[in-house]
């Protein structure tokens, strides 16, 4: 069994790869090739949470675990893979890098079939840990004409816009508030921790991708009921993991009312022949363990291959 750090999966997993692995995951699931088991989380008296997450992917399967306390500001990510035919262990895969990397390469992989076509300015919220690989993901599946990203804090606001200005070559700006980031965007990504919406319905333009990309949990949302109910499509990852998942729809629309919003599990809009819509489009992205066990293989055959990692 292969032993995996994070430095080597940064190296084996670059973003296009990712982007490619993460949508051949969600061709598996249109093709009863894969499976995925949603999210479960054990809480502890002491803080800390223990998060599982396990999946099917072809050649392949295993489980995604992270460990947090949150006061202790401590976080760490694994990933176990396994040979679907045999059970055999192949790796264990430091994971905190390969979880960025596969939530940016999921916006990628919804904003190549939803995002209106040709160069886009980009609106992004957040300038944390998850919105380095936002931005890379789209600005490999459309051309970037302009992004502005806001954030709280105006330093690093300024330093991740310098940043990405030189190594995505694209011309990244730090507006002063969030509204001038994302009014008049064509996407727009929200990559935050917020409780409440971090964008206001009237600044979204009529014909505008939402990638809501920040919350995972029920009693947390970025974006405002308004823009839910007059988004003209909806794609989610799984809407079996949204119903606990989902803050952005549970807090906007009662799940029972569900049947009433244009709802799209992401794998039939990649593997089928859908048209985008007019209006906007919303991608709500939760995280399934299957897409982490796509990436996981692509980066253990490249390790293979490279001679990366350690037999442990």
């Amino acid at each position: 069994m292969l032993h995996i750090r994070e430095d080597e999966v940064r190296r084996l997993l670059p973003i296009k790869d990712a982007i490619e692995a993460v949508a051949e995951s969600f061709r598996a699931l249109a093709l009863d090739q894969a499976s995925n088991q949603p999210r479960r989380r054990l809480f502890l008296p002491t803080g800390s949470v223990l998060h599982q997450m396990s999946g099917w992917f072809r050649g392949y399967y295993g489980l995604k675990v992270y460990a947090a306390n949150v006061k202790k500001g401590s976080l760490s990510f694994h990933v176990m893979l396994y040979d679907a035919a045999t059970a055999e262990p192949l790796a264990l895969i430091e994971a905190n890098a390969l979880g960025q990397i596969r939530t940016g390469a999921a916006t990628g992989a919804a904003t190549r079939v939803l995002a209106p076509p040709g160069p886009a300015t980009v609106g992004m919220i957040g300038t944390g840990f998850q919105a380095w690989t936002q931005l890379e993901a789209v600005a490999a599946v459309r051309p970037v004409a302009e992004a502005r990203v806001w954030s709280r804090s105006k330093q690093k606001r300024e330093s991740f816009a310098e940043r990405a200005t030189a190594e995505l070559g694209i011309t990244v700006g730090a507006p002063d508030t969030a509204e001038q980031a994302v009014r008049g965007a064509g996407i727009v990504i929200t990559a935050t921790y917020a409780k409440d919406p971090v964008v206001e319905d009237d600044w979204i333009g009529s014909n505008v991708h939402v990638n809501a990309a920040g919350s995972n949990q029920a009693n947390r949302r970025e974006i405002p009921t308004g823009l839910v109910r007059r988004a003209s499509l909806i794609a989610i990852d799984s809407i079996e993991q949204a119903r606990a998942e989902a803050g952005d729809l549970l807090l906007a629309v009662p799940e029972a009312d569900w049947p009433s919003l244009p709802l799209k599990e992401l794998q039939d809009l990649i593997a089928g022949d859908c048209p985008r819509p007019d209006g906007v489009t919303i991608f709500e992205s939760l995280g399934l363990a299957v897409e982490d066990i796509a990436v996981a293989a692509r980066v253990y055959e490249r390790a293979i291959e490279t001679g990366a990692g350690v037999r442990i």
